[in-house]
């Protein structure tokens, strides 16, 4: 998938990234240590084909805002600080700088996710 052509939805992610503070791949557990939540997006189908990210937290993509937003009813209890850094991980990360801009939206201003999602960091560490 290309993200830098001049369609309407390149230039909506190149606006959604320039709000993040995006994670790279070797970060990640570094990120998590210093206590981030790692939130995986990914479909049931690509974690059972390519594996389950350690120590993240499976969230839908199609209910992530209202299990993360700090005024949700819905919300999980985990997310119930809106100061903490959220690192939300799709397959390849572009749906997830989408999805951490609008948490930003929602209240969540260390939103981010991480460049090239899953892919990128299994091929980090060595997958």
């Amino acid at each position: 998938m290309a993200a830098d052509d001049d369609s309407a939805i390149s230039r909506l992610l190149q606006e959604a990234r320039a709000g993040l503070a995006r994670v790279e791949p070797a970060d990640l557990a570094a990120a998590a240590a210093a206590g981030a939540l790692v939130v995986d997006t990914r479909p049931a189908e690509q974690r059972r084909r390519d594996g389950e990210l350690p120590g993240a937290l499976v969230v839908d993509r199609n209910v992530l805002e209202w299990r993360l937003d700090p005024t949700s009813p819905h919300r999980l209890p985990v997310a119930d600080d809106p100061e903490r850094r959220v690192v939300v991980v799709c397959n390849e990360g572009y749906s997830s700088s989408l999805a951490a801009a609008t948490l930003q939206r929602l209240g969540l201003p260390h939103a981010t996710d991480l460049v090239g999602g899953y892919q990128a960091w299994l091929a980090q560490v060595g997958g």
